[in-house]
């Protein structure tokens, strides 16, 4: 039997999980594929660095080049990251005919329809389950489990950092800066953590769930972000009270063949599924007209669940190598793009105002709501002691997002409003 030879561009954590388990997992493996695996170069920025796994220093290299240009190698799996340099080794290796395994969800949220026309024209796989929410297989399953569905909506935790973050702050009290902190010192967010905590990172994965959901074209521009800096651990106590827990949540929707996608803080009820998940796990809610609701959960990082995603890709492309089909399940957007209008997409809104306390206050924000078509569901009048002004905490029915932006703007021009402390939006 023939062994398929890998090339591996980085030798880091996740890169090392996988020399792991195709080493260690060789039987089961080659079971599977019916020929041996053997990673046969291995690109490293340092060739001197100590690391904890045995390698044969033959095939190391530091010019990733080495590896894409060897003609012995059939699957190219990446695994160091970046953009800058790392896009043009994958499109030179799918000219060279090769297939291509990534945990790369930065390049393929920006460049994933052009490296995926590539593979087409090339006839070559390009699989990058890693790239999303780690060892949950949540790209196989939309790309083959909903192949015969339409989904409706994508709902997930999709960034196991700022999950982290607001479990602390949810379950023990902690302000954002000391959770954020620990966080830090667990090596869950990076010493700069913007890319998490201000929703980067989860846009990029939503961008690719959005695009894989609905068969269009999402780009990054398209989804509207907001992370969880502003928020404050009175805002989950207020959420706790209501019955709600607060999440970093991305939410695909698409009706008539228009969709929006999102990436914000979200009051979710305490009694849903995602409620219930913390610390770093990671979980995607799938709404399908036929299927209807499901939910799946699991690591969303770590170099293990992350090695585990890009080995199962591996052997998809060694199966497919066998039956001469590589190429042929690539999802390349067919649909037109239609974006949904602010007029068009509706959800829940929670705001916490502090306002003037005085008669007639509350006659005056109720009246702008109507005037914008705003229905309450719920409305709570409390003073607070540490705060001169009243608060009122209001939830309203479904609104539209252009009218809940006009109500917004309204509320900087009446004169009982001290401030608008926080506004998020509602689900569940």
């Amino acid at each position: 039997m023939k062994p398929v030879k890998v090339g591996l561009l980085g030798l880091g954590t996740v890169g090392t999980g996988v020399v792991r388990i195709v080493v260690g997992n060789q039987e089961h493996l080659s079971s599977q594929v019916g020929s041996p695996i053997i990673i046969e170069r291995i690109a490293v920025k340092n060739s001197e660095k100590a690391r904890d796994i045995d390698v044969d220093a033959s095939k190391i290299t530091t010019d990733p080049w080495e590896v894409i240009r060897d003609p012995e190698i059939d699957v190219i799996v990446e695994v160091m990251g970046g953009i800058n340099g790392t896009k043009e080794y994958i499109l030179e290796a799918l000219d060279r005919g090769k297939h291509i395994i990534t945990a790369n969800k930065d390049l393929m949220a920006l460049y994933g329809s052009e490296i995926l026309a590539k593979a087409q024209e090339k006839q070559c796989d390009v699989f990058y389950e890693a790239s999303v929410a780690g060892g949950i297989p949540i790209i196989r399953t939309l790309i083959e489990g909903f192949s015969s569905d339409r989904i409706t909506k994508i709902m997930g935790i999709v960034n196991g950092t700022t999950n982290y973050i607001l479990t602390k702050m949810s379950q023990e009290g902690a302000t954002y800066s000391d959770a954020l902190r620990e966080a830090q010192d667990l090596g869950y967010a990076e010493s700069d953590p913007t890319s998490d905590v201000e929703g980067l990172d989860a846009a990029r994965k939503m961008t690719i769930l959005g695009t894989l959901g609905f068969r269009t074209n999402v780009e990054l521009q398209d989804v509207t972000v907001q992370g969880i800096s502003g928020v404050s651990k009175e805002d989950i106590a207020f959420a706790k009270r209501l019955g709600y827990e607060m999440k970093l949540l991305g939410i695909a929707e698409c009706k008539d063949e228009e969709f929006n996608i999102s990436v914000q803080p979200t009051m979710i009820r305490s009694g849903h599924p995602i409620a219930s998940v913390n610390g770093v796990f990671n979980a995607v809610y799938v709404y399908g007209e036929a299927v209807g609701e499901t939910m799946f959960y699991g690591a969303g990082a770590g170099a293990m669940p992350t090695a585990t995603s890009i080995v199962a890709d591996l052997v998809a492309v060694i199966k497919n190598l066998k039956l001469g089909v590589n190429g042929l399940k690539q999802i390349v957007p067919y649909k037109t793009k239609k974006i949904k209008s602010d007029e068009d997409i509706y959800y829940k809104n929670f705001l916490l105002l502090h306002v003037d306390d005085k008669a007639g206050v509350l006659a005056k924000i109720t009246q702008v709501f109507a005037e914008y078509d705003v229905s309450l569901d719920s409305v709570v009048q409390q003073a607070n002691p540490n705060n001169p002004n009243a608060e009122i905490i209001i939830v309203t029915h479904n609104a539209s997002k252009a009218s809940m932006d006009k109500v917004l703007r309204h509320f900087e021009d009446l004169n009982v409003i001290r401030r608008v402390k926080s506004h998020y939006r509602v689900e569940g």
